[in-house]
């Protein structure tokens, strides 16, 4: 056996891989990955852009730069998100 067969089984006879569950969790391994790389890099960005110093504990000025930024850089990835996924579906409608 190759090792997938019992693994992602969802059920189906024979040990067959049902390709619908399959697509569900890659879909759900991908938005996971996604999440992540976005937190990341949202931390990193928001880090380098308010912490001076680093030290025991952030100061209010750091708190409420964090704070903007992380919502900033939230807000800014929800509008390209949105604008990537309704340009999606408007080239998927041409086809």
């Amino acid at each position: 056996m190759d090792g997938f067969g019992s693994d992602f089984s969802a059920g189906g006879a024979g040990g067959k891989v049902d390709a619908g569950a399959l697509m569900e969790q890659v879909k759900v391994q991908i938005a996971v990955a996604n999440a992540q790389e976005l937190l990341q890099k949202m931390t990193d960005k928001c880090f380098k852009k308010c912490i001076g110093k680093p030290g025991s504990s952030l100061d209010n000025s750091e708190q409420k730069c964090i704070a903007m930024c992380m919502d900033r850089y939230m807000d800014a990835w929800n509008t390209v998100s949105r604008t990537y996924n309704s340009r999606l579906q408007r080239e998927r409608a041409r086809m």
